[in-house]
């Protein structure tokens, strides 16, 4: 008897397709999170207007300190919102609205202008910044609800646009506080380049790490 011999092709494990698909699933969701906050900061862009015209001047005509404050997501950006101006010549400090309304308000002075973060402009800032202005403050606030109840409080009201969270939720905080560290950075750097800081400046502020090492060689 003849045998016949076949040949079979071997078949392309799942388990291969499986990985290849959860593969493209995070490169997706990793795109689309970068293109949302992209998009957000875009937005704020397009809503500079002559608000920020106004903070920068009030930031440079500043005989005290900048104060920055904000709570929770919106704090945390305006931590390093706050290391921005230090780190640039301006002399600044953070804040956190609760401990303020504890006791801490009386490390602000009323020459101090304060830049305070909030993306719906209805959190503990409410009950902050009407103090604040009493004391004599220039407030600067970032968010992204422009009729909130925080504005009414604010001299000068820098919007961050309106766009989706790039949270699969739609709910953690993402696009919105992309949109205040840039926003927050312009005006940052807006005012280190109208006070004319020069390398030399920026090389004192830096002695220390990598970043400091090469400054003073140069």
């Amino acid at each position: 008897m003849k045998t016949i011999r076949t040949t079979t092709v071997a078949a392309i494990p799942s388990r291969s397709i499986a990985a290849d698909t959860l593969k493209e699933a995070i490169l997706a969701r990793g795109r689309a999170v970068l293109d949302a906050e992209a998009s957000a900061i875009g937005a704020a862009r397009e809503c500079l207007n002559d608000a920020f015209v106004g903070a920068v001047k009030a930031v440079l005509r500043c005989k005290g300190r900048i104060c920055v404050t904000g709570i929770g997501k919106a704090g945390l950006i305006g931590n390093k919102i706050q290391a921005t101006f230090a780190s640039t010549g301006t002399l600044s400090y953070s804040l956190h609205p609760v401990e303020a309304l504890h006791g801490d308000l009386g490390m602000i002075h009323g020459d101090d202008v304060v830049v305070a973060l909030s993306k719906s402009g209805s959190s503990e800032l409410v009950e902050l910044l009407p103090r604040l202005k009493d004391l004599g403050c220039v407030v600067i606030l970032l968010t992204g609800k422009t009729d909130s109840l925080a504005i009414k409080h604010a001299d000068f009201v820098l919007d961050i646009g309106q766009t989706a969270e790039a949270c699969p939720l739609g709910l953690a905080p993402s696009s919105s506080t992309a949109a205040m560290l840039a926003l927050g950075d312009a005006l940052a750097l807006t005012v280190m380049e109208q006070k004319a800081v020069q390398p030399e400046q920026y090389a004192s502020y830096h002695p220390g790490g990598a970043l400091g090492r090469f400054l003073m060689k140069t």
